[in-house]
């Protein structure tokens, strides 16, 4: 987190300092395919269960429920149009892979590790939400209509999507053994790499922020309480199923946090009338940072006063 301060002050103070693009891809890739990988793993080592359908099913509800109140508000509270309005609930209920992740090492450090099964339930809450978002810009929007099928296909081909589903299944084939020959590569240097993209984050995250003139000060705020408002109905509804306290503030930091990769790149195809430096700027700019300076460490301590 200190490195994301870092990138952020960086590009506050106007600094060159700068991740070339093709490095920050390859670090997006190396994270995605190590936390799916050690996901499926130990999944291999605990077998399929009740508690992982069960989460599974709560992660998709989620995803598919939450763009739902987030567009009324944003209409209503944030006085947006409802395309753009559909656009920014979209990310909102989609998910975040960074602040999962570092959600994941958060509560590692605090021995209340979250069940493996979890990066299943953050590859299949991406898409969704990305469905709800559309249907509602087709409804109250004025978008044009597009086939149900083409829609799938685009979310569900998109590239972390596939990457995240792709190495869960390579890890779960694989095990334990077959994973410990790559261990040194994906678990020695992921926290490593892990600084080095929150440190791209913080620089992006900045610039968002210091350039977005579509943000306003009533957004910002609706950006924030959205977070908090999204991530306690996670953790509550984890606390709910039966989850442990650890998997129970992993589904929360997921509900919690905003999608600013799989969902821009869907909306920029489909919505391409929606305005990128509002729900970028909302996403990327504002829920990311807030999520990993101040919503993480709340998601987990409500996580621990619910779940006994």
């Amino acid at each position: 987190m200190l490195f994301f301060v870092l990138g952020a002050f960086a590009a506050l103070v106007r600094s060159d300092l700068a991740i070339p693009e093709a490095i920050g891809k390859g670090i997006s890739l190396y994270l995605m395919v190590a936390i799916g990988l050690k996901g499926g793993v130990e999944v291999a080592e605990a077998g399929f269960t009740l508690e992982l359908l069960v989460a599974a099913a709560a992660g998709i509800a989620l995803s598919f429920i939450l763009p739902l109140p987030v567009f009324v508000v944003l209409r209503r509270v944030g006085k947006l149009s409802g395309v753009n309005a559909a656009a920014v609930s979209a990310h909102y209920g989609s998910v975040s892979v960074v602040t999962f992740v570092t959600g994941l090492e958060i509560l590692t450090r605090q021995q209340i590790p979250a069940a493996g099964y979890m990066v299943a339930v953050l590859a299949l809450m991406e898409t969704p939400a990305i469905v709800s978002g559309l249907l509602l810009a087709q409804r109250y929007g004025g978008a044009e209509p597009r086939p149900m099928g083409d829609l799938l296909h685009e979310t569900l081909t998109n590239a972390s999507v596939m990457l995240l589903v792709g190495s869960f299944s390579v890890g779960l084939i694989v095990g334990k053994d077959g994973f410990s020959s790559i261990a040194p590569v994906f678990e020695g240097a992921f926290r490593g790499v892990l600084c080095l993209f929150l440190l791209e984050m913080g620089l992006i995250a900045a610039k968002r922020l210091r350039e977005g003139k579509s943000l306003t000060p009533r957004l910002i705020a609706l950006a924030i309480a959205t977070a908090l408002t999204n991530g306690t109905l996670g953790v509550l509804l984890g606390a709910a199923i039966g989850l442990d306290a650890g998997t129970a503030a992993a589904l929360g930091i997921l509900a919690g946090s905003a999608s600013y990769i799989a969902v821009p790149a869907a909306m920029r195809l489909a919505l391409p009338q929606a305005d990128p430096g509002l729900y970028l700027g909302m996403s990327l700019a504002v829920t990311f940072p807030f999520n990993i300076l101040v919503g993480i460490p709340i998601y987990i301590w409500i996580a621990q006063q619910v779940v006994r």
